[in-house]
């Protein structure tokens, strides 16, 4: 039997409580054995916005994820060159595991857009979809090309933004939403992040 692990990849600017819900939702799926969360250095389809350093980022994903069992923070994209494209990080994972099966997973919102991402349908050869509900998106408005490779999995949403998150910080000065996991928050207090 070969392993079955899904890539989960963003910026996770920060990380919040509908980011690791979604991690649940794909490890409970029983589709993948392991979840390999992806931190994106730099998203060529989110230029303009002022990041929160890599680091940052990175102390967050791990204090979000640390206590979930079978996924595991990766910090591939950023030793590959950049941009980070996932298609790139897709093709060294597949050659450099080759005994393992490799998905993409995603929730809807991020479905909608990935005619959109660079040389999708090269991604599409490459492996199939798992893809988690997400309020507001229909992932029957896809192509058809796209729809083939999606695995539908059950997941109860979770309403969050990361950028109402940003907002909210800086409209207040401080961090008290329950969107964001306990010791992400107390980091973000700390570190002043997002003022």
């Amino acid at each position: 039997m070969k392993k079955r692990v899904g890539i989960f990849g963003g910026t996770f600017d920060p990380v919040h409580t509908g980011h690791v819900a979604l991690a649940r939702s794909f490890l409970e799926s029983r589709l993948i054995d392991r979840l390999l969360v992806t931190l994106t250095p730099e998203a060529p389809h989110k230029q303009g916005r002022e990041k929160t350093s890599y680091d940052d980022r990175l102390a967050m994903l791990n204090l979000a994820f640390e206590e979930i069992e079978n996924a595991e923070v990766s910090t591939l994209e950023q030793r590959l060159p950049s941009p980070s494209y996932t298609l790139q990080t897709l093709e060294y994972l597949q050659n450099s595991h080759p005994e393992t099966v490799f998905y993409l997973c995603m929730g809807e919102d991020s479905l909608v857009q990935f005619h959109k991402w660079y040389k999708y349908k090269e991604i599409l050869k490459r492996t199939d979809l798992i893809v988690a509900e997400r309020p507001g998106y229909d992932w029957r408005e896809t192509s058809d090309e796209i729809r083939e490779s999606v695995i539908l999995i059950e997941h109860r949403p979770v309403e969050v933004s990361a950028t109402e998150i940003r907002s909210e910080i800086q409209e207040k000065s401080s961090v008290e939403s329950q969107q964001v996991p306990e010791g992400v928050q107390r980091y973000i207090r700390e570190k002043g992040l997002y003022r």
